[in-house]
């Protein structure tokens, strides 16, 4: 927590950007430090997400990756989730994000569209509930990941976290 707190502003917007790529989270969870621990952070992170309007999660959004199939998934699945992830964007205007965290990958194709299936029948308003939640939680489980792999390195990347 010394290095979240003390790292340069340029750079830890970098980093938290990478997390949820919202400049009003972004402000919102620097301009708080310090933190005393890693659970105040992941609170202030939490509900600084919660704090975010449509426009701030359309410019999240708008970053983020397609959920990723572990390499060896035959073609045939990726046909079936791109065709999968079509639908969804063609529904409601934006990529399809799920929050991965714990699941094996073995598991990560039959619960990408297993979600992308049951979310397609939501009303945009249901699904906007559900996309806010889904990048609170990878933005949680981002901020995490980049503090763990941080080390002695107050939050150096030179990418964005890997989607999950």
């Amino acid at each position: 927590m010394e290095h979240f707190n003390a790292a340069p502003e340029e750079d830890l917007a970098q980093a938290l950007l990478s997390c949820l790529h919202s400049h009003r989270w972004t402000g919102r969870v620097a301009d708080h430090r310090p933190y005393p621990d890693l659970d105040s952070l992941l609170a202030a992170a939490d509900e600084a997400a919660y704090d975010l309007g449509w426009s701030d999660l359309t410019e999240a959004l708008a970053a983020e990756p397609l959920p990723a199939l572990p390499p060896d998934t035959y073609a045939a699945a990726h046909t079936a989730l791109s065709a999968a992830h079509a639908a969804y964007e063609a529904r409601f205007g934006h990529v399809f994000v799920i929050c991965l965290d714990g699941v094996s990958p073995s598991e990560t194709l039959d619960r990408l569209l297993e979600a992308i299936r049951s979310r397609l029948t939501n009303d945009p308003e249901e699904e906007r509930t559900v996309v806010a939640d889904e990048l609170r939680r990878l933005a949680k489980e981002r901020l995490v990941g980049a503090l763990r792999d941080a080390g002695n390195c107050a939050l150096d990347h030179s990418g964005p976290a890997p989607a999950r």
